[in-house]
C-alpha cells in the first residue's frame, strides 16, 4: 500500500520543507548583485576655487572679475567592490534620490580601484584639454600665447567638460559686451565637449540636476539628448536649458542673460 501523509503529518512535512526554503531566499536577498546605487554628488563652481585652489586660472591674457556662478556636478556611486544586495536595490528603485545602475556602465574600465582611478584621471584630463581648445578656438585666441590651468580635486571623469569651457569664457570675456555668461546667476549643468565644441552625453542627469538645485542654482545644461532623463524629476524651479554646441550654448545664456531672443528648453 502506497505511503500517505496523514492531515497531522503534512504540517510537519511542509515546516520542514519551508525551512530550507526560507533561508535560501534569505541567502539570496542579502547576495552581493552586480550593480551600483548612485545618489547626489558634490557641485563646484569653475569660475571660483576648489579646495582652497582656483579652478581655472590664465596667465597670458587679461582676465575678467565675474559675478555668478557656473557649477559642474557630479554624482556619487557604491563603488566596484562595495556589496549591493537586493534590499539596497529595491530601495534606490523606489527613491529619488537614488538610482540603480549597471556596475560595468558606471565602472566600464574595469574592477580594479586603481585602474578605475587612473582611468578617471586620464579622462578627466583628456576633457580639460579639450574644454581649453574648444574656449581659445571659440574665442579665436591662439593656445601658444595663453596658458590655462584646470584644478579640480577628487574629481574624474569627462563630464565637467562644457562647464570648464563656458567658465573660460567667462573669465576671458564674458558675453562679449562686458557682461557676465552667467547674468549674475547660479548656472549649473554638465556635458563632455570635444575640442570642435560638440556637447556630449554623460549620464546620471536626473541625479545631477538634484544636486544643482540643493546649491542653488536656477538654471542647468543638459545635453539636448538627455533632456527626458532631466525631466523625470525634476526640481521645483530649476530651468532646463538644452545643449549641442558649445555656440548654441553661449547665445542661449547670452539671450537669458539680457532678455532677448529666444531661450530652448526641453
Amino acid at each position: 500500500m502506497p505511503y500517505r501523509l496523514s492531515s497531522l503529518s503534512r504540517p510537519k512535512a511542509v515546516a520542514v520543507c519551508a525551512a530550507p526554503v526560507a533561508a535560501l531566499l534569505a541567502t539570496a536577498a542579502f547576495a552581493p548583485l552586480p550593480f551600483s546605487v548612485a545618489q547626489p554628488g558634490m557641485t563646484a563652481n569653475v569660475l571660483g576655487e576648489n579646495k582652497g585652489d582656483p579652478v581655472i586660472t590664465i596667465s597670458g591674457a587679461a582676465t575678467r572679475r565675474t559675478s555668478g556662478e557656473l557649477r559642474m556636478t557630479t554624482i556619487v556611486a557604491t563603488g566596484p567592490d562595495a556589496h549591493v544586495s537586493l534590499p539596497d536595490v529595491v530601495d534606490g528603485w523606489f527613491r529619488t534620490d537614488r538610482a540603480v545602475m549597471p556596475r560595468d556602465a558606471v565602472y566600464p574600465s574595469g574592477d580594479n580601484v586603481k585602474e578605475i582611478q587612473e582611468h578617471n584621471e586620464a579622462t578627466m584630463k583628456a576633457s580639460q584639454d579639450a574644454a581649453t581648445q574648444a574656449a581659445l578656438t571659440y574665442l579665436d585666441k591662439d593656445a601658444d600665447d595663453i596658458k590655462v590651468t584646470l584644478k579640480l580635486s577628487d574629481v574624474g571623469g569627462p563630464s565637467a567638460g562644457l562647464l570648464f569651457t563656458l567658465g573660460i569664457i567667462d573669465k576671458l570675456e564674458g558675453d562679449g559686451s562686458g557682461g557676465d555668461l552667467t547674468g549674475g546667476r547660479v548656472i549649473a549643468g554638465t556635458g563632455t565637449i570635444d575640442a570642435a565644441g560638440k556637447v556630449g552625453a554623460v549620464g546620471g542627469v536626473a541625479l545631477k540636476t538634484q544636486a544643482a538645485h540643493r546649491d542653488g542654482a536656477t538654471v542647468f545644461l543638459v545635453p539636448k539628448a538627455e533632456c527626458a532623463d532631466a525631466r523625470s524629476e525634476l526640481p521645483k524651479g530649476l530651468r532646463l536649458i538644452p545643449v549641442t554646441t558649445l555656440k548654441s550654448t553661449v547665445e542661449s545664456l547670452v539671450a537669458l542673460e539680457k532678455g532677448t531672443g529666444s531661450v530652448p528648453s526641453c
